[in-house]
Order: C-alpha cells, then structure tokens, then sequence
C-alpha cells in the first residue's frame, strides 16, 4: 500500500461518513425517486441499515449521483445490497487488504478452474465498488486510487498464476522446492509494465505485463518442453482474468508489449529477450522499460533480469545516435506543430495536447536521457521521476509543482470518464450538452467551470512539453550558408545534414544536387527556379523535422519529378515553412493524396486556411463554402468541374488532418459523409432544374434520395462509394409531364436518375464526383433505377430478404421536402419495428455472414471488413439487434452502428461486456480502415508498405509499433467473434 496508514480515529469512522465531495445532481428530485424505489424493494433489514448509513449527506449524494451518470457503478450498487452495506460501514484501507488476502487463501484452495473464476469476479467487484466510492468521495487522492487499483491487478495475476502452478504440480509437471509457494524457482516471470509496473493504474486500465522464462531454470519435469508450457500456463491466466463471464471479468491482459509480439509466442525465453534488445531495441521499448517490474512468478528471477536488461535501457554514453532517437521518439509522439489545438469536447486527455502522455514523456525522456549517469532518475512512478528530476536541478520546482498537479487533475477526470461505463475511454464527450453532465459527475455546477480548470491544466502541461527540446540546433538556430548544389563530395555539407538527422546524407546532398541541376518540369520557369533555390535551405531543415527525413526528400523528388506547375505550391511552402513537414508526411505515408497534390496543386491552398486546424466545418458551413465555389459558374460544365474541385480539396483536407492526428476517425467519417452529403443535394436540385426544363414537371411530383451503407451512418471513408435509393412520388391521376417533350410516369423518374448518375460520374477534366451503387434498391439489379414510395413500401412488407432489412438499418433520407421526408422515414421505421422471429432472424443473419465469408474469405487480418471478427461481424450484431428488439425497444435504431451497440447496452439487449468489446473493435477498425482508404488505393499489404503508412497505421491504432498493432488486431478479431457466436449463433 503506497500511502500512510490512517490514524485509529478515523479508522473508526464509517467510509459513509467520510466522504468529502461528491457530483453535482442537476435533477435530485428524480434521482431521490429512483434510489428510494429501489431501497423499499430491499428487505426491511437490509433497507434499514443503508438507510442509517445514508443519513450522512455526502453518502446519499454520492449513491444519487452514481445513479445519475454511472450505469457500471450503479449496476454494481444495485446488484448487491449487502456488498454496499459491507463497503459504506467498512475502514477502506483494512477492508481492501482483507479482500484480497481473503480472496487470496480462498483461490489458493479452490477445486477448480470455475471456483477460482467466480472468486477472482466477486473480489473485482467489491474493489472496484469501493475504489470508485473512495475516488469521488475525495477520501483517497488520486494516487492513493491508482495505488489501490495496481495492488488488485498484481493481486489478481499473482492468484490466478499460483493457482495454475499448483495444479502443475498436482499433475507432476513442475516439482517446486516449496510446495506451499510453487511460483518459487519455477523459472517464469511476469513482468508489469507501463501505469501497472508504476503502480499508476488507471480505473478501467488494462494490465500490460511481459511474459519471460528462464528455460534453464525451472522446476519443470525434466521430460517437459519449458516453450510450450509456459505459453499454455500464460494463455491460461489470461483467460482466468480477462474471460467474460455473466459476473463480468477481472482485468483485461495486454501481452503485446513483448518483443515483436506479432511473430512471437505470449511467453518469450529470457535468452532470446536479451538478444532482441541487444540488437533490436528500440527507444520506446526503452521507455517502457523504466516502467518494468516483476509482479508475479519468480520474483527473484525477475529481479536478476531486469538488472540484466538495464544496460539496454539506461545507456552510459549518449552519443549523438541516441539523442537523435529522443528526438524521432518526442517527433512521433506529437502531432505537427500548431495542428493539434488544446479543447474540451472530444479532447482526450491520455494522448491529445496537453495530455497525460506529455507528462509522462517529459519526465521519460529526460531520465532516459541522464539516467544512465544518474541513477537516482530510474525511478517508476511518474511523479516520483518529477520530484527527483526537480531535486537534482533537470526541471524547476515551479514545473514540477505545475506538471504534479495538472498530473492528479486529469487522471481524476480519466478516471470519471471510465466509470461511467467501465470502458478504457480516455475522451470527453463530443457535445457541449454531455460534457455538461461529466462536469456535474465530475462535482462541477456547469461546463464552464469545468473548462475553465481543465483548460489551464492542459495548457501548463502543453508549455512544459513544447520547451523540453528548447534550444535544439534544427530547430532554433540560424542555418548555415551552404552550397547545395555542391552534392555528396562536399564533406561540409554532409556534416551538416548528418547534424540535422538525415541518416543518409550522402543520398540527399546528390538528390538535392538533381533538384538544382536537373530538369524538372515544375522548375523550368525561372522565376520559379529561382524562388526554389531560394527556398532549399528551408526546405531541407523541414523534411528534416518529418519522422523519416531520409524516406522524405525521397517521396518529395518522386512528387517533384511528377508536379506539372510548380511556382504557386513552392511560393506558398517557401512562405509557410511550417507545411513542409506536413508536405513530407502527405508524401511519404499517403501517395494518393501526393499524386493528388502534384496534378491540382491548388488543393494545397486550405492548408492554410487558420479554419483548417479548427474544429470541423458543420453541414451549414459546408453548404455556405459549397455555394461560394459554385456562385459563378457559367456552364452545366463549369458547374461539374467545380463540385469536382470542391469534392477533393474538402477530400484531401480531411485526409490531411486524419494522417496529422488532428481528428478522429469518427469526425473524419462524419466530414467526409457531410460532404458527400452537401454534394448530392446540390446536385439534386441542379438537375431537378435543368431536368424540368426539358421534360417539364408531373403533377405533386417529389422526388427523395436515400442514402445507405456508409454514407447513411455518417461512418464514409476517403474511397466510400455512395449507396444510394432514389424515391417518388406524384399525382397518379395525371402520370404525364407538361413539358415540350412530355415523358410519362416511371419513365421520366427512370430518366431522372440516370441523368442523376451521370451528373456524379460523368469524367471531367478534374475526374469523377463519386461512384454511385444502386444495387441496394429493391430486386437489386434487376430492379427499376427509381421505385414510387408506394411500391417501395410494399416490396419491403412482403418481398425484402432480411438482409434488405438489414441494410435499412442505415437508412436516412439526404435530400428530399419536409413532407416527403417523413413519409419514408414512416415507411422505413414500420419495416424496422415489425415483429420478428429472433431464431429464423439469426439464422439468416448467420447464413448472409457465411455467404460472404465464402465469396470474400475471412483469414485475411488485414481486411478489416471481411475478416472474421472484422467490420461486417460488428454490423451485422447491430442490425440483428435492431431487427429483433425494435418492435418492443424502438429507441434501438439508430443509423451509426457505434451508437446502436450503446443503445442497445442501455437497454438491457446486449451485455455492457460485449459492448465495450464491440465500440473499442468499431473504433479501431474505423481509425484504421480511415488510413487504409486514404493512403492505398489497392489492397492493404504490410510487406509492400512503406515505413511512414506503417508508423502512421500503428500511431492511429495507439500501439508502439506496427507489429505490436498486429497482434492487438488479431486479438480483438478473436473477441469480435466470439461475440458475433454467442449473440448472433
């Protein structure tokens, strides 16, 4: 236990009666109903002495708030009458330690795998309960909460861990020399990494632990393989803690942090550990060893191999090489300077501006750095690293007064964010209206009070960040005079850019030479030239500052070489210097995008629009920017062109601000459909207009488009098609129109469309529109281009095949009158919330699954959307669920399938469990599938892949490195599955 003991006073005094603060309850008289409805459906006993218990004020708002904002905690307190009463009459710090050591004997003597499941769930429970009481009830700090939360999870690795070796034993496959404590010399070792190796765990984190073992150390049997033995054993207590059970589970196991955890077993031998970082480790493993701590297993063994890898972390000398590292490490982590902006809604406090990380960066760093000479800095906590950097003059006092405090400050909020839900979430909440309700369960009256705190925390952290490499020469010094055109045999210019971090200078200065010698098409202008020679020695110290300045001038000698006009794109890089490693990035990682900037150039000019770096544009400022390009058009033809113009640069923005980190897939998924959107109305109504104009009107004529797949849920990516149903209607007494050239009922809607499509897809000298796909509508192909409403109802009530069904689930009605708009909606809502039956639904719903499995395969991992566990399994649980609970729970439906797997949760049909598996899957297929749309046009390869799009695609799916981010990608397709299995069949 990291903190004092308290004083024997206060030990007894009931944790009801300590509670200090509290949230904020915005609607008490409601929450007063809800808490006193469920206590009068207690038993007398039991109502009796929760009621004496919440007598004390700050206890009854507590439980009134938990009621209000935490649906985990609240099922948590509901659940169990008992364990509250328990916990709200109990010592904290004695009941915690009794829990654990309790449960510790009871698992040590259960009989089997299931007891020691149920034991491990009851204890979490209770812990988590009583952590998160003490938590908002400000009766324990932050660090003191996170404390609490590392001695459960060591707790719990260690009980499973010595449960399974006494089975071992029993079964004679290991011989432990005390019988008692057979993890003694039994040669595995569970290492803790990251907040759990610090004792730093966050409240729904999960535990990141190595896996090592000493093949030549064991109490194995000696006809047994230690490899697979310990793979077993290790796959085995990860199951016991992370298994999800109608009890829930215990910890979720990350085991990714190990060597090259896509090729490599969840165990690894000591032997070749050593080697791996000897020859491979890199700077981040590095940092995430400062963190490293034995935490179960052979404790004493663990301890000899940390000493052993600590050459590998605290390095003696720090030559040039190693800084250079540092600085490709802080380059990685933060996103291009004056890109990212400190928020509020949807700010997340681990990773964005200002954020936890940053603080746990700054601190790593500078002991990665000195540590090798300093001792005394190879410390694990974080803010121990701070106080000891202060105490041997690394960092002021006033920094480490400042960074301690913003510390404790968002930790507090990162943990109240993940008891709302029990989810690893680490993001406010996208709208004013829900960070509002946060801040009250935070214990703030309104947002802004909350803002206001949060706010200067974040900016502090962010001006201790953005200083920690102050005076680094690439950045704030002068450059030199230098003669580029020189090429590689000058040995002072080579010395130059090996100083400013190209590890190839040799390549470059000759590259370099080409650009000023050579005969580039952009550049035989000589004013252009010119204003190129000027701008070079700009241009180098900027690719210099991209993550891999070599691979850099590369990609911009390949975009060079294919640019047709270059004069306006190098006067406005030469004036924003700040853009060239933005450029650097767009060139390295996503080609399309390059290829794109090299034929219109002209797209570049949004870049530096200060709206860019801003919160998204909303529908209505889309609409005013769409309606500004096209306000002087001359021709149908000049108006196509400029949709076209506005379509990609709006493209090419988005995918700028996705592959800079700027926004979030989700945001980037809603702005591309937003755009689409504002398109396909424009375009409605131009040929609505000119349509009419050659065919005249039918009488009460309307006309609708619906959008489905991808653009209907607002989830579109950078390549999305557009799915779309064209809807009418009209007098059906008079079917003729009045135009010179008079067409008549369904022939002039069939007409319409196809002059519809050809609007989109018609090649102009700036490309297509988009590619539209019809084949949703109804008998697919064989169909009419355009149904009457009518028919269209129909065919839904007694032709459509559930899976017709099942993709209008994302129907949404994109341009249409008010009128005609809410007679589909009618339409669509009365196919969605007809009765069904749940086992004929799930049988088709598995058929259409194996279908396509058959026809598209599913063994691919990197096909995020055919992949078993991938895409199409997560949309299909949703549109199941919709299908069989909406007669009764209408409040199911929604269109994104994000929103529809929490609608679902809150209303009872799907366990919060698999929930949460299923939104942090979307999230990660979603931020993936976002890079893989914008950066290839062709099927994903890793093999084939350059190293930006693989540190961009491990960057966005928050992981260390790409391999790392394949083995987590390989476990949540396994999670998915099981899932879609236990909910679908």
């Amino acid at each position: 236990m990291n903190a004092s003991a308290p004083g024997n006073a206060e030990r007894h005094r009931p944790l009801a009666a300590r509670f200090v603060e509290g949230p904020h309850v915005s609607a008490p008289e409601n929450a007063e109903q809800r808490l006193g409805d469920w206590l009068s459906g207690l038993e007398p006993a039991q109502s009796a002495a929760l009621d004496a218990l919440l007598d004390h004020a700050s206890a009854k708002k507590i439980l009134l708030g938990i009621g209000e904002f935490s649906t985990y905690l609240s099922d948590l307190v509901r659940a169990d009458a008992a364990r509250l009463t328990r916990i709200l009459s109990c010592d904290p710090e004695s009941h915690l330690k009794s829990l654990i050591e309790d449960t510790s004997r009871a698992v040590w003597s259960a009989a089997g795998e299931t007891d020691v499941t149920h034991l491990l769930r009851r204890m979490k429970a209770e812990a988590a309960l009583l952590i998160a009481l003490c938590d908002i009830g400000g009766v324990w700090p932050v660090m003191r909460v996170t404390a609490a939360l590392t001695d459960l999870a060591v707790a719990s690795v260690q009980m499973a861990l010595r449960f399974l070796l006494r089975q071992e034993a029993v079964r004679g496959r290991i011989k432990p020399p005390d019988p008692e404590h057979p993890e003694e010399g039994c040669g595995l070792i569970v290492l803790a990494m990251g907040k759990m190796g610090a004792g730093e765990l966050n409240y729904s984190s999960d535990i990141d632990l190595i896996v090592f073992f000493d093949r030549n150390a064991t109490s194995l049997d000696p006809e047994i393989e230690p490899q697979p033995f310990f793979v077993r054993l290790t796959q085995a207590m990860a199951r016991l803690l992370q298994q999800r059970t109608g009890e829930g589970y215990v910890f979720r196991v990350d085991l990714r942090l190990r060597p090259d955890p896509a090729s490599t077993q969840v165990a690894i031998s000591t032997e070749a550990a050593l080697h791996y970082y000897e020859r491979e480790g890199r700077t981040w493993e590095r940092a995430a060893m400062i963190k490293g701590r034995p935490c179960a297993g052979d404790l004493a063994a663990g301890e000899a191999l940390v000493t052993e890898i600590a050459p590998f972390v605290w390095r003696k000398h720090l030559d040039f090489a190693a800084l250079a590292d540092v600085h490709d490490m802080k380059r990685q982590m933060q996103t291009f300077r004056g890109q990212s902006e400190i928020a509020v809604e949807g700010h997340n406090v681990k990773v964005g501006r200002g954020g936890i990380r940053e603080i746990e960066f700054f601190a790593q760093t500078q002991q990665l750095i000195a540590g090798g000479r300093h001792p005394e800095l190879r410390v694990r906590p974080t803010l121990l690293a701070l106080n000891v950097l202060a105490d041997n003059n690394w960092i002021t006092f006033e920094a480490r007064d400042q960074l301690t405090a913003a510390y404790g400050f968002l930790r507090r909020v990162e943990h109240r964010l993940q008891m709302i839900a029990d989810e690893q979430t680490h993001s406010l909440p996208e709208e004013p209206e829900a960070v509002e309700r946060f801040a009250n369960f935070f214990g703030y009256e309104s947002r802004a009070a909350f803002a206001k705190d949060l706010v200067g925390h974040l900016d502090i952290v962010q001006g201790h960040y953005s200083r920690l490499f102050e005076g680094d020469p690439a950045g704030s010094e002068k450059l030199p005079d230098m003669n580029y055109a020189a090429g590689p045999d000058d040995q002072r210019l080579l010395d130059h850019l090996l100083a400013l971090g190209f590890k190839k200078p040799a390549m470059v200065a000759t590259t370099v030479q080409q650009w000023l010698t050579g005969d580039y098409r952009a550049l035989r202008n000589e004013a252009t030239r010119n204003a190129f020679v000027e701008f070079v020695p700009g241009l180098i110290d900027g690719l210099a500052h991209a993550e891999e300045p070599d691979n850099a001038v590369a990609a911009f000698d390949s975009f060079l070489q294919a640019l047709q006009r270059g004069g306006r794109l190098i006067s406005l890089l030469s004036q924003n210097p700040d853009l060239v490693a933005l450029v650097a990035l767009i060139l390295g990682a996503a080609p399309r995008l390059g290829d794109m900037l090299a034929r219109q150039p002209q797209i570049m000019d949004g870049l530096i629009d200060p709206r860019f770096f801003g919160a998204m544009p909303d529908q209505k400022e889309l609409s005013g920017r769409l309606a500004a390009t096209l306000k002087d058009a001359d021709s149908y033809e000049d108006f196509l062109d400029r949709l076209r113009l506005f379509g990609q640069e709006s493209l090419f923005l988005i995918g700028t601000r996705i592959l800079s980190g700027t926004v979030s897939a989700q945001q980037a998924g809603t702005a591309f459909a937003d755009v689409a959107e504002g398109i396909v109305h424009t375009v409605h109504g131009l040929v609505t207009d000119q349509f009419a104009g050659q065919y005249g009107n039918i009488r009460d004529q309307e006309t609708a488009i619906v959008a489905m797949g991808r653009l209907g849920s607002r989830e579109m990516t950078a390549s999305s098609d557009l799915d779309l149903i064209l809807l009418y209607d009209y007098d059906h007494e008079q079917p003729d129109s009045d135009g010179q050239r008079s067409l008549h009922g369904a022939q002039y809607f069939a007409r319409f469309t196809q002059r519809l499509i050809s609007a989109f897809t018609t090649r102009t000298n700036y490309g297509v529109l988009y590619d539209i796909d019809m084949r949703l509508r109804p008998s697919g192909r064989a169909g009419p281009l355009a149904s009457r409403l009518d028919s269209f109802a129909d065919y839904q009530e007694r032709e459509a095949w559930t899976w017709e069904h099942m993709a209008l689930t994302r129907a949404r009605v994109i341009s249409s009158s008010p009128a005609f708009r809410r007679k589909i909606e009618d339409v669509i809502r009365a196919v969605l919330t007809r009765p069904r039956d749940q086992a004929a639904t799930a049988a088709d719903v598995a058929d259409m699954r194996r279908a396509i499995a058959q026809e598209k395969g599913e063994d691919d991992v990197w096909d995020l959307k055919y992949a078993a566990g991938g895409t199409v399994d997560i949309d299909f649980i949703a549109q199941y669920l919709q299908l069989v609970h909406a007669a009764d729970k209408p409040d199911i439906l929604n269109v994104a399938t994000l929103a529809v797997l929490d609608n679902a949760a809150r209303l009872g049909v799907l366990a919060q469990s698999d929930a949460e598996v299923l939104r942090a899957a979307g999230r990660l297929y979603h931020d993936l599938t976002q890079i893989i749309r914008l950066c290839v046009s062709s099927k994903f390869n890793p093999a084939t892949s350059g190293e930006d799009l693989l540190r961009v695609m491990a960057r966005a799916g928050d992981t260390p490195d790409f391999s790392t981010l394949e083995a987590r990608l390989r476990e949540t397709q396994a999670e998915v599955r099981r899932v879609f299995q236990a909910v679908v069949g």
